[in-house]
């Protein structure tokens, strides 16, 4: 059987770690070893967040929304339950855009609500 060379395929390897490890700090974007297991840990961590991500930025998007009706005499919750009662279907992220961009508009959603 004739030998069977692996440098080429050891290289590839090796500089597909280093393009996935660009831009870390010490030994982790030089040596192999120290790579893989950031290029890991990293890629958990993306998988994580990206699910966190959507949690955070619901529980802003109360928080503005909280904070548009606190002037109006409501609480987020009174304010919500309002909304539901008379059938206005709008997201959190449409109402906390609305309370930072637009709050004449958002004023007269609340005005509407209260009657």
């Amino acid at each position: 059987m004739p030998r069977v060379k692996r440098g080429t395929t050891h290289v590839a390897r090796r500089k597909k770690l280093q393009t996935a490890t660009k831009g870390y700090k010490w030994g982790r974007k030089k040596t192999a070893r120290l790579g893989k297991t950031a290029v890991l840990k990293a890629g958990v961590n993306a998988f994580r967040d990206r699910r966190a991500k959507k949690r955070t930025a619901r529980s802003l998007w109360q928080i503005k929304i909280n904070a548009a009706v606190r002037p109006y005499e409501l609480s987020y919750s009174k304010f919500m339950n309002l909304l539901k009662k008379n059938k206005i279907e709008l997201d959190r992220k449409v109402l906390a855009n609305l309370a930072v961009d637009y709050p004449e508009v958002f004023e007269a959603l609340v005005k509407t609500v209260k009657k």
